[in-house]
């Protein structure tokens, strides 16, 4: 029988469904997640929100997915979830009671304000449960004290100043986030080194196998999708790494490889453009000076 998957259109559904009293702002709201009761007998649901959230957790003893990744929470670790995607939740109710906030914040609260379009240009919120963040106590602290006050804002006044006050903490918030996670990466350099090195092979066997003539460049995608993390946790990595984006990443491998062949084979431009997967020199030849600053010619004659 094909288990039920909930749609949460509003933050009170999501309250209904968690055992919570109704929200005190419509489109925003700050939960203890110690008082979260979800409502079912069953031992997993799923749902597909409509609204941002933000997790603080910790004594997580079921398993917690969104998207096609899974963690076991066994800490405290931030997560967050974006409009539109699903997330699954395993319960274990054997002690201890799970613990932490949470901050669920409707689209429509930031409507006409231009943290509307900026909120999606950040990176995390494209990342899979398993690339969570990890926070130290004293960055505990910091996520929970600006939770707090927006909790404060909305609890105290819902008033001409209330949507002005409490995007301004979120954004405080989101940026501290992009500071954890630049730290993140510094400590997690060897995992990250590693993950460098697959991709640096997958590479090198997909430009030796003759993919790129039937296939074109490789996508982010795809690559992520083999490394096993997502995309917008790949490209954030190799900018720490890099300072370049997957996209830019696979470009250099690309400009060595026709570099190579400029120098060492009597191939002629087209020739080349054709074994990277380019179905017109012209793009290849526009690439190439992009990124060079000479043309494939202007290369070979010296070389």
């Amino acid at each position: 029988m094909k288990k039920q998957v909930y749609v949460f259109n509003s933050i009170s559904d999501f309250h209904k469904i968690a055992g919570l009293p109704a929200p005190e702002h419509p489109l925003v709201s700050v939960i203890d997640y110690g008082l979260v009761e979800y409502q079912t007998d069953d031992k997993e649901i799923s749902w597909l929100q409509h609204f941002y959230c933000i997790g603080l957790k910790h004594d997580m003893n079921g398993r917690f997915r969104y998207g096609h990744q899974q963690y076991d929470f066994d800490g405290g670790i931030v997560s967050m979830v974006s409009p539109g995607q699903l997330v699954q939740i395993t319960i274990d109710k054997t002690p201890p009671k799970p613990s932490g906030i949470i901050l669920c914040l409707h689209p429509d609260f930031l409507w006409n304000h231009p943290m509307a379009k900026k909120i999606k240009q950040y990176d995390f919120f494209g990342y899979s449960v398993n690339e969570a963040l990890f926070v130290s106590e004293k960055e505990e602290e910091v996520v929970v004290d600006i939770l707090q006050k927006m909790k404060q804002e909305y609890h105290s006044n819902i008033d001409a100043f209330t949507q002005g006050i409490i995007i301004a903490h979120l954004e405080v918030l989101l940026n501290y986030f992009d500071r954890f996670y630049q730290r993140q990466f510094i400590t997690r350099q060897k995992t990250n080194h590693q993950v460098l090195e697959k991709l640096e092979d997958l590479l090198e066997s997909y430009f030796r196998s003759g993919d790129l003539i039937e296939k074109g460049l490789p996508q982010a995608q795809d690559i992520a999708s083999q490394l096993n993390i997502s995309p917008n946790y790949l490209s954030s990595l190799l900018k720490s790494l890099t300072g370049q984006t997957t996209q830019q990443h696979i470009h250099s491998k690309l400009i060595e490889a026709a570099k190579v062949k400029l120098s060492t084979t009597q191939l002629s431009v087209s020739e080349i453009a054709f074994e990277l997967g380019f179905e017109h020199s012209q793009s290849f030849n526009r690439l190439f000076k992009s990124k060079t600053g000479v043309t494939p010619m202007e290369y070979r004659s010296w070389n």
